[in-house]
């Protein structure tokens, strides 16, 4: 019995900061930002994406080990 209620003190223990963010902002808008997360992802997603294929795709692609090897000799 002792042993499940330090099981249970270390998880409320654990999990304080997301409980400092709910009290901050609300459960309201916590529950709508949970909803919003995989909408931001999926736009945040397309947005790098149209950035690289609209802007010089060499500066942001030379990062990424394997292209940037295949195109050392063009200029």
């Amino acid at each position: 019995m002792v042993s499940r209620m330090k099981q249970d003190n270390r998880r409320r223990s654990d999990s304080k900061m997301p409980n400092r963010i709910v009290q901050l902002v609300g459960p309201k808008y916590v529950s709508i930002l949970r909803t919003w997360v995989p909408t931001l992802a999926g736009w945040g997603t397309v947005c790098g994406v149209a950035l690289v294929h609209f802007t010089d795709w060499r500066l942001f692609l030379d990062y990424v080990p394997y292209i940037n090897g295949k195109f050392k000799n063009d200029d």
